[in-house]
């Protein structure tokens, strides 16, 4: 689109600069540059141009152009302001609205050549016309980037728009008709009040905020809901609970009879024990089977946002927030939400969630309107809800609704016979991934897999599985040394006692050792309470501050380690 220059326009003509340059003043001994009072840097032309080419990478180029847009258009109020303040009230309002271009000159960032100007405050009319000189945006598109077929000035467009809006008091846009940087013998902008251009809503949207981090969580949340449908009407085997150990199938047990009823299930139990799996299973067992499942991590999501994450979000609730989306209870909607790390939940989310269970009803985030919503809760923690409850952290009349079926999901070392079955279960599914056919798990590697601890529960076994089917490779034994290799502290001299557990070649070397130290204990007078403070500090310090490291150290999970460091407040 271009348009031509009015016949009867005189081309204007800059006022004296001298009293712009008296507000630069360069203080090089404070590391200072000040251009009235505004703060300016001096920046490279090679570093711009790195980070704009980066920007465009990580963002798209849809998204660049607005970012860049809004950054030139900050600058540009910032200088309408100043434009102000240096030229007063003396000069005519050509001439003042000028002193911008030669405030944008005077930056380094073009050379302003006004073409054509009209303004008339008293009937809103505007007119300007503009030719760019020597671009840096041109000068770094051209090192950086291909043809993009389109003009690059994004920053200093959105600058010219906020400058001329903010000091005539009126939408001003601007369009770039002609660009360098997609070929043009020039850079030419155009200047007119909003609605003369058929696209200035559109064109609007660019100096609106677009964070990437909903569209992020609206796409995870997607992401999840098909997953867990794909694998809802494939059977998928991760959802198969797997175990024969009565701890376990007591568990299935009470899981299984609470399913079809509509009770909430509060699934109790240490990280990485499967508890999503049960939850899954009370879901399929369910007369809501057909419905969806939808999982939410509540640890996963920063508190400001859980919320909205939960219970959806209306357009304009708060900043980026673009367009209104549903939550994850609407999406859950006739099926199962799996809320797991409960007790992260922030005290506003917990008093939405308890109206959610008693009314059936939500609100979203900056809405007034209710959705009824028919969706059954299966929670899950790892922490001590009641514990939260006393100390003020978590509401009892929240944790009294969804305790009414609590069920303890046990950890993996009261299972110790489910590892095997577990542990082949994995095999099989990480052959397939990484298309390898092993020989299956040497003796001793399966030994040590029923004496480990398991801190990390079925996701640490999990992951060890992996670990011991990609050192293998195809054609070998998945040995000790591919699963553990010096992991689980077990060096040379050590034996597998009879019962499977890890032990030093000599047991009664090892008790009279312990013997040894229980006496010196006594003998001293310490008391048990400063013994286990010494002995938790000693292993927390040389584990590096690593919970986990301290934990298998200590022969306990981390859970309960975490518990008691922050129990004594030293975390």
């Amino acid at each position: 689109m271009t348009m031509s220059m009015p016949s009867h326009e005189v081309t204007p003509r800059y006022p004296d600069s001298r009293d712009i340059l008296n507000k630069l003043r360069f203080l090089p001994g404070e590391g200072q540059i000040w251009l009235g009072e505004q703060r300016m840097l001096l920046m490279q032309l090679q570093t711009m141009a790195t980070f704009r080419h980066e920007i465009i990478r990580t963002l798209g180029l849809k998204r660049a152009k607005s970012f860049f847009l809004r950054l030139g258009y900050h600058s540009g109020l910032k200088d309408a302001e100043l434009a102000r303040a240096v030229r007063g009230q003396e000069m005519s309002v050509e001439d003042g609205f000028l002193t911008g271009p030669q405030l944008h000159s005077l930056r380094g960032l073009v050379k302003v050549i006004p073409l054509a100007l009209e303004i008339d405050p008293s009937r809103g009319h505007f007119y300007g016309e503009f030719e760019w000189q020597d671009s840096y945006e041109v000068a770094i598109s051209e090192q950086l980037e291909s043809s993009l077929g389109e003009p690059v000035c994004w920053m200093q467009l959105g600058y010219a728009c906020a400058y001329s809006s903010q000091f005539l008091g009126q939408e001003i846009q601007y369009r770039e008709v002609e660009c360098r940087g997609r070929g043009d013998e020039r850079c030419r902008i155009i200047g007119k009040p909003a609605h003369e251009w058929e696209d200035h809503a559109t064109f609007a949207e660019h100096f609106r905020e677009d964070p990437l981090i909903d569209e992020l969580y609206e796409l995870q949340s997607r992401i999840a809901y098909l997953e867990d449908d794909i694998a809802r009407h494939k059977g998928d085997e991760h959802y198969r609970p797997i175990g024969q150990s009565p701890a376990f199938l007591g568990a299935l047990d009470l899981i299984d009879r609470a399913a079809r009823s509509e009770v909430p299930i509060l699934l109790l139990g240490e990280t990485g024990t499967g508890k999503e799996i049960l939850a899954h299973r009370a879901h399929q067992q369910s007369d809501r089977a057909e419905g969806p499942f939808v999982a939410v991590n509540c640890a996963a999501i920063p508190p400001d946002l859980i919320e909205s994450e939960l219970f959806g979000v209306e357009k304009g609730a708060y900043t980026g927030a673009v367009q209104s989306r549903a939550g994850r209870f609407e999406r859950a909607d006739g099926g199962t939400l799996f809320l797991d790390e409960l007790a992260e939940l922030s005290p506003r989310a917990q008093a939405a969630l308890l109206r959610a269970l008693q009314e059936k009803q939500i609100e979203r985030v900056g809405g007034q309107r209710s959705y009824t919503i028919d969706v059954r809760i299966v929670a899950a923690t790892h922490g001590d809800l009641m514990e939260r409850v006393q100390d003020g952290r978590f509401r009892a009349d929240l944790f009294y609704r969804l305790n009414a079926y609590p069920v303890v999901i046990p950890p993996l070392r009261d299972r110790r016979d489910d590892i095997p079955l577990l542990a082949e279960h994995f095999l099989e599914r990480f052959e397939c991934h990484y298309h390898v056919k092993t020989l299956g798990f040497s003796d001793q590697a399966m030994a040590l897999l029923r004496a480990h601890g398991w801190p990390g529960n079925i996701r640490e076994l999990q992951n060890l599985i992996e670990r011991g089917v990609i050192l293998a490779g195809d054609g070998n034994s998945v040995s000790e040394q591919a699963l553990f290799g010096q992991h689980p502290g077990h060096k040379a001299g050590q034996t597998l006692s009879e019962s499977g557990h890890i032990g030093q070649a000599s047991e009664t070397g090892s008790d009279d050792l312990l013997n040894s130290l229980c006496d010196q204990v006594l003998e001293a007078e310490v008391s048990l309470d400063a013994l286990e403070q010494a002995l938790l500090e000693k292993a927390y310090r040389e584990a590096g501050h690593n919970v986990s490291a301290a934990a298998r150290r200590l022969g306990m999970s981390r859970a309960a380690l975490d518990y008691r460091l922050k129990k004594r407040g030293m975390m």
